[in-house]
């Protein structure tokens, strides 16, 4: 076994395990994919991450390394000579792309999550709403950081971009849920188009999660129990 094998430990449908799977593909590491059953632990993983007990955890010569953003950071960091950067080289850009990935984590994705488990239309309306509101402070986001360029980053896939594209799948989703799209051309035509390409790049593409697959396992998640 080589001393600096990398495994990932995660599953398919994870957001959170997307961003660094995107990273590893961005910097041509190969790895191996150790994949959690839903619904148990491995022993494995709660070795590997005592803490938190969660996916992902990303295993680099043995060594650990846990959160999904960390781990996109630490392959940056590690694999600094293959590829692209994938955090912006300029400080303010860096505190900035940080700033809206804790955003998206903390505030986004706990509303578009809210959808799915919404109860009547009157709170999924609301819900909706917040989602939209979102969207638009990060479609201003986007034509801040890019600078007119095809991604978050620039020319080419960065921190932010895997922040907050890993979740398309997820957005897919809970539009077909809902009956409703988020990111409408109309009102976020930014965001939609750079939401095309970060799915057609090379490194998104084969861990992008089928949106029906998807969708069926997002029935067994948010399935309600029978009264």
């Amino acid at each position: 076994m080589s001393s600096d094998e990398v495994k990932l430990i995660g599953a398919w449908a994870s957001p959170f395990v997307m961003r660094p799977r995107i990273a590893l593909n961005l910097k041509s590491v190969p790895y191996e994919f150790l994949q959690e059953t839903f619904g148990s632990k491995s022993e494995l993983l709660l070795k590997s991450n005592p803490v938190h007990k969660k996916i992902p955890v990303l295993l680099h010569a043995d060594k650990p390394v846990s959160e999904s953003n960390i781990i996109v950071e630490y392959i940056d960091e590690t694999w600094s000579s293959s590829g692209s950067s994938i955090l912006p080289s300029h400080p303010y850009d860096r505190a900035m792309a940080r700033f809206w990935a804790a955003y998206i984590d903390e505030k986004w994705f706990v509303s578009l999550r809210n959808i799915l488990k919404a109860e009547g239309e009157e709170e999924k309306k609301a819900v909706l709403a917040q989602v939209e509101e979102g969207n638009a402070l990060l479609e201003k986001a986007f034509n801040d950081c890019s600078n007119g360029k095809p991604f978050f980053n620039g020319d080419h896939i960065g921190y932010l971009d895997i922040a907050f594209g890993c979740f398309l799948g997820w957005l897919r989703v809970t539009e077909l849920a809902a009956g409703h799209q988020l990111l409408d051309e109309a009102k976020t035509p930014s965001l939609s188009k750079w939401a095309e390409r970060f799915c057609d790049d090379p490194a998104v593409k084969p861990v992008m999660p089928e949106t029906t697959k998807l969708a069926e396992f997002a029935k067994k998640i948010f399935a309600k129990p029978r009264a």
